[in-house]
């Protein structure tokens, strides 16, 4: 019989294996680092323009942001000045009320008895400070005031007597007099 010897065959057929499987190592090796380097790649793209969206995106909100400021300082303003309008026409409001007031109030003082200190005025009262002789004027002008088409509640906070140069010796008072509602202030209530 034949003897064939087929060692050095295998052995190739070992080694041709050997080699290729260092071969597919290598080259997995080198397909890995492809895939990673490209993935990379493609993550840095989108990155860029992520990052670069994010400036435009900010530039853009600068810009609102001081057109946003921009417009409340505008409606600040706005409130204020019409504040101000509002007080304006409060005070033209005021200023015919005050004027019809102190002329009515001349009518009322008792002549060449009293006079008036001073005159206070807010939305529903006055105060008045003034000199008279004696009392029975202070209550003449009371009821002069409680007559008057101003006033519908008059109180008498002080009375006192007060000397004067010379010797002359008269009274001081205060009255707190609760104002009447104008028609007008009706009106604008009742709406």
């Amino acid at each position: 019989m034949i003897r064939i010897n087929l060692l050095p065959f295998r052995v190739a057929r070992k080694k041709e294996n050997i080699r290729r499987q260092i071969s597919i190592f290598f080259l997995l090796i080198i397909l890995t680092i492809v895939a990673l380097f490209w993935y990379t790649s493609v993550m840095n793209k989108q990155l860029l323009i992520i990052t670069e969206k994010t400036k435009q995106v900010n530039f853009q909100i600068s810009q609102y942001k001081e057109k946003a400021d921009r417009v409340a300082r505008i409606k600040k303003d706005l409130k204020v000045l019409e504040e101000k309008l509002e007080i304006v026409s409060s005070l033209k409001k005021q200023r015919r009320e005050q004027l019809i007031l102190f002329d009515g109030m001349t009518d009322l003082i008792v002549p060449e008895r009293m006079w008036l200190e001073s005159f206070q005025t807010n939305e529903n009262s006055v105060m008045i400070k003034g000199i008279a002789f004696d009392n029975p004027t202070i209550a003449e002008f009371m009821e002069k005031l409680e007559k008057s088409s101003f006033f519908n509640k008059i109180d008498l906070k002080t009375a006192k007597i007060k000397n004067f140069k010379d010797g002359v010796i008269l009274k001081s008072f205060e009255l707190l007099c609760s104002k009447k509602k104008s028609e007008e202030e009706k009106q604008e209530n009742s709406k």
